[in-house]
């Protein structure tokens, strides 16, 4: 009896395999198959477990633990504060507005919102703020510095070069070398101010003040109510053209009440009540005399 011998087996893949094969050498069905479904396995595990409240509220509160331990490590705590460029008065007012309490770690302070509140404060022109090695919160302040007091209804303000507010005054005593100006809209125009009063230092010992006149123009006020009336442009040489007539003519030591000096072209004396009845006198007499 012959035997028979098996079927040779076809070397050939299936369909089957043959397409997962081609499947295989995809790129991106590789990379779905070793990337795509680990990392989907993974966050179906995460989302599972953060799905739970008490899960998530547990890692906030580890989260928050961990951070706040970093924060609070000696190397980021802030200790003391220290105040340049101001005086004692505007220290107290800048530690009062920047209230902080010591000590406190540098995550936990707001720099640039501490640097706008100290630059609200009028005195203040400029503020830098900085964390200094050794746990110091270090204020550098430009402080405003008065050049003239501004006198008004509501009472006398210091103002500063450039006619910014600094601080309100009691009582003139308490900056007696500061001028005084006056009236209304003098605030917006205190450099040319301060340039009348440089001009006017022949004046000083007779100087009350200044008044601004109608927002426009200045006039200079002296002592026994005398005033000179100064144009609203040139106002710097029209005083000065006062002063050599003064020097030359003791022209402010006579009876008069102004020198009004807004006409370059035609400056006028005004004279007081009484200069004016002895002129008149003075003129009777001569034609009295004269028609003799």
């Amino acid at each position: 009896m012959q035997q028979m011998t098996p079927p040779r087996r076809d070397p050939a893949p299936s369909r089957t395999a043959y397409k997962i094969q081609r499947l295989w050498l995809t790129p991106s069905f590789r990379a779905l198959t070793r990337v795509g479904l680990p990392v989907f396995a993974v966050a179906l595990g995460v989302g599972g477990y953060f799905a739970d409240a008490t899960h998530r509220e547990d890692l906030g509160n580890k989260i928050a633990e961990i951070r706040r331990s970093i924060q609070e490590r000696p190397e980021f705590m802030v200790k003391v504060m220290a105040i340049d460029g101001v005086s004692e008065g505007l220290s107290e007012d800048i530690r009062e507005i920047v209230s902080v309490d010591f000590p406190v770690s540098s995550f936990d302070l707001d720099l640039e919102q501490m640097r706008l509140q100290i630059q609200e404060l009028d005195a203040v022109a400029s503020a830098r703020i900085q964390i200094r090695t050794g746990g110091v919160l270090q204020l550098d302040v430009s402080e405003r510095l008065p050049a003239v007091l501004w006198r008004t209804r509501d009472g006398i303000t210091a103002l500063d070069e450039t006619g910014h507010i600094v601080a309100p005054v009691l009582s003139r005593t308490d900056f007696p070398n500061l001028p005084l100006i006056a009236g209304e809209g003098a605030d917006r125009a205190v450099p040319e101010a301060l340039a009348i009063l440089a001009a006017s230092s022949p004046l000083t010992s007779r100087m009350r003040g200044l008044v601004r006149m109608g927002e426009r123009r200045w006039d200079v006020v002296l002592d026994r109510d005398q005033r000179i009336l100064l144009p609203e442009k040139n106002a710097v040489p029209a005083l000065e053209r006062v002063i050599l007539l003064n020097e030359a003519q003791d022209m402010l030591a006579r009876d008069l009440v102004a020198v009004d000096m807004r006409n370059e072209n035609r400056p006028t004396i005004r004279l007081s009540e009484a200069a004016v009845e002895e002129v008149r006198t003075i003129k009777a007499t001569e034609l009295g005399v004269a028609s003799r």
